[in-house]
C-alpha cells in the first residue's frame, strides 16, 4: 500500500509527467525552472526519463512537436521564465496551426513577485492565449497532479493542440503530502474537448446517395487523418470505393503517394493532376482539413462543380471557409470505421462508374511529370536531387524547413505513411533541424533526412551541437542556392525582378566548416555522382551535413498565383 510522503512540486511534476507516458523531454534550463531541473537530475540518473538539451528554446518546442508528429505520443518541452518562455512562442504557434499535441512547461517567478515586473517575469500565460489550446498558472500545488492529467487529455482529445503550464519557482520547491507512484489519471469530463459523433442513419444514407450519383469523386485529405491515427482506414476506404485522393501539405504521408489512386498534394504548389481534378470533381469528400487559402486559391472558384462533404473534429471549421452540402462532426477514425462498415452493406458505385475519371486522372499524371532544368556543370538541379532521393531513400523519414525546397520536397518525395514532418500552417523557417532531432529521438532505427536551404539552416544552426552531443545519426541536406529562394521567385514573378534583401551569398558561411566546428561530419557536394557515392560509402553512426551547390535560378512550379483558381497554374496548359 502506498504511503503519503512529503514531496516537493518538482518531484510531483516529473512523477505525473511519467505517469502520463512521458519518456523524453526537450528543454533548456534557467533560473526560474532550476528546482524542476534539479529534480530531473535524479530521475535521469535512474534512467526513468531522458532530457534532450537543445541550444535554443524555440527548438525545444519544434523538436517536441516533431517527436509527437512521428509517434502517438504527446511532446513535452521545458523552458525558464522571461526570454526562455517567449523563445517558445514560435514553436507553440507552429504546433497550434498544425494541431500537434504538446505539453509546454515554463518556469515563472515566485508567487509573491507575480505582477511586480520582477527580473525575468513575463506573462507567458497572457502572451500565448491565442496560440494554445488551453493554459494554466499553478498557484496551488495540490492541484498539480490533476492539472497534468487534464493537460494531457486536452492536448490529445478533440482537435489536438499545445497546452501550457506555467509553474512559479516556489511551487517547485513547496512540499505537500503526496502518494508516490500512485496514478493520478482519471476520467476527465471536458465536454468542449470532446466530439459528438453524428452518425445518424439519415446522414449515412445521404452520403451513400452522393457516392452512388458521383462519376468524378475526389478525396481531399488533411492532417486530421494522421492525427487521428486512421491512415490504414483511409487506405481501405479509398481502395474499396476506388476513390482518387489528394492531400494538403499536412495530409502528406497519410497515403502511399506511389499508389495509382494518389494525386499528390494540391494547392498553390500542388501537382497539376490534383489541381485539375479538384476543379472538375463532382463530389469532394474533405476529411480532417480546413480549406485554407494555400489549398483553395480563389475560394469562389474552388471545386465549383462539386457537392462537398466535410468531415472534421472541430466544429469551428465546418462552414468556416466553404459551406458543405453534408457535414460530419467526427474524428476521422470514427468516420472511416462507421461509414465503411455501413456502406459495405449497401450497393455502392460500381468500379465502371468512375473508370473514365480514373483514366483521365492517369493521363494528367503522365502528362505533367516533373520538369527539371539542364544545369551548369558545377551546379545541381534541386529537383533532380530530390528525385534522386525519392528513388534511393524510400524508407527515410523526411523533415523540411520552409521555402522552395519544402515545396519541391512535397511534390517529388513520394511519401508513404509517417515519412513526412514539415511546418505547414505557420510556415516556420528553422523548423527542419530540430524536427529531425525530435524525429530521430522517437525513431532511433530509422533514417532521418532533413531537407533545408541556406537561409533556413541559419535560423537554428546551433542545433548541430545537440546533434553532436547525443550522437544522432541523421542527414542534413542544404540545398544551397545563395538566396531566400521562394522570396526570390515571388520577386521575379510578381515584383518585376526587384530582389529586395533576398540575396544571401555575401553573408553565407562555409556550412561544411561550420558543421565541422560543431563536430558534425560535413562535405560540399557539386555533382549527383558524388552524392550517390557518398550515400553508399557513408559510415554508420555519424551525423552528416551535406552542403549541396544547387542552381540559383530554378523555380518551383506548378504555381497558382494569388487570387487565381487552382486550374490556372503558371506555365501549364491543360491537357483535355
Amino acid at each position: 500500500m502506498n504511503t503519503l510522503e512529503k514531496k516537493n512540486g518538482s518531484y510531483i511534476l516529473i512523477d505525473c509527467l511519467l505517469q502520463n507516458g512521458t519518456e523524453h523531454i526537450f528543454g533548456y534550463p534557467g533560473g526560474a525552472i532550476l528546482p524542476i531541473y534539479d529534480e530531473l537530475y535524479y530521475w535521469e540518473k535512474l534512467k526513468l526519463v531522458k532530457h534532450i538539451l537543445v541550444r535554443h528554446e524555440q527548438c525545444a518546442a519544434h523538436a517536441a512537436d516533431a517527436y509527437s508528429r512521428s509517434s502517438k505520443k504527446v511532446g513535452v518541452c521545458f523552458a525558464t521564465s522571461g526570454p526562455g518562455a517567449t523563445n517558445l512562442v514560435t514553436g507553440i504557434a507552429t504546433a497550434k496551426m498544425d494541431s500537434i499535441p504538446l505539453i509546454i512547461i515554463t518556469g515563472q517567478v515566485t508567487r509573491n513577485f507575480l505582477g511586480t515586473d520582477a527580473f525575468q517575469e513575463t506573462d507567458i500565460f497572457g502572451i500565448t492565449l491565442p496560440i494554445v489550446k488551453h493554459s494554466y498558472v499553478i498557484r496551488d500545488l495540490n492541484l498539480l497532479p490533476d492539472i497534468i492529467s487534464e493537460a494531457f487529455f486536452l492536448a490529445k482529445n478533440g482537435r489536438p493542440g499545445p497546452v501550457l503550464i506555467d509553474i512559479p519557482k516556489d511551487v517547485g520547491l513547496e512540499e505537500i503530502s503526496y502518494s508516490s507512484y500512485t496514478s493520478k489519471k482519471k476520467s476527465i469530463n471536458k465536454n468542449w474537448a470532446k466530439t459528438d459523433y453524428l452518425v445518424k442513419s439519415s446522414k449515412f444514407q445521404k452520403f451513400l446517395n452522393f457516392l452512388s450519383e458521383s462519376y468524378q469523386p475526389l478525396l481531399y485529405i488533411g492532417g486530421g487523418v494522421i492525427r487521428s491515427y486512421s491512415i490504414n482506414l483511409l487506405g481501405n476506404f479509398a481502395k474499396i470505393f476506388q476513390l482518387p485522393l489528394t492531400s494538403t501539405l499536412m495530409g502528406k504521408g497519410s497515403y502511399n503517394e506511389l499508389d495509382h489512386l494518389s494525386l499528390g498534394m494540391l494547392g498553390m504548389h500542388g501537382t497539376a493532376s490534383a489541381n485539375f481534378a479538384i476543379s472538375e470533381c463532382d463530389l469532394l469528400i474533405a476529411i480532417g482539413t480546413r480549406f485554407d487559402d494555400r489549398v483553395t486559391g480563389k475560394l469562389e472558384e474552388f471545386a465549383v462543380e462539386a457537392e462537398v462533404v466535410h468531415v472534421d473534429i472541430d466544429p469551428a471549421e465546418i462552414s468556416k471557409n466553404r459551406c458543405p452540402q453534408l457535414s460530419f462532426l467526427a474524428d476521422s477514425k470514427k468516420f472511416f470505421y462507421e461509414y465503411t462498415k455501413f456502406l459495405r452493406k449497401s450497393l455502392l458505385v460500381e468500379n465502371s462508374q468512375t473508370k473514365n475519371w480514373l483514366k483521365r486522372i492517369s493521363k494528367w499524371k503522365k502528362s505533367y511529370q516533373p520538369q527539371t532544368i539542364s544545369t551548369e556543370s558545377t551546379k545541381i538541379s534541386a529537383q533532380k536531387l530530390l528525385l534522386f532521393l525519392a528513388k534511393t531513400q524510400r524508407d527515410a523519414v523526411f523533415t523540411t524547413d520552409v521555402g522552395q525546397h519544402q515545396m519541391w520536397s512535397a511534390q517529388l518525395l513520394n511519401s508513404r505513411p509517417n515519412q513526412w514532418v514539415s511546418s505547414s500552417g505557420l510556415g516556420t523557417m528553422g523548423f527542419g533541424v530540430p524536427a529531425a532531432i525530435g524525429s530521430k529521438i522517437i525513431n532511433p532505427s530509422k533514417q532521418i533526412i532533413c531537407i533545408t536551404g541556406d537561409s533556413s539552416i541559419q535560423m537554428n544552426i546551433q542545433e548541430l551541437a545537440t546533434i553532436y552531443q547525443y550522437k544522432l545519426e541523421l542527414f542534413i541536406f542544404i540545398l544551397n542556392n545563395n538566396w531566400q529562394g521562394m522570396v526570390r521567385q515571388w520577386q521575379e514573378s510578381f515584383y518585376s525582378n526587384r530582389y529586395s534583401n533576398s540575396y544571401m551569398q555575401l553573408g553565407n558561411p562555409s556550412f561544411s566548416e561550420v558543421a565541422k566546428a560543431y563536430g558534425v561530419y560535413a562535405k560540399k557536394i557539386q555533382q549527383l555522382t558524388e552524392l550517390n557515392y557518398f550515400l553508399k560509402e557513408k559510415k554508420r553512426g555519424i551525423s552528416t551535413l551535406l552542403d549541396i551547390n544547387v542552381v540559383d535560378s530554378e523555380n518551383c512550379y506548378p504555381m497558382v498565383a494569388p487570387g487565381r483558381s487552382n486550374s490556372q497554374m503558371l506555365g501549364l496548359e491543360k491537357v483535355p
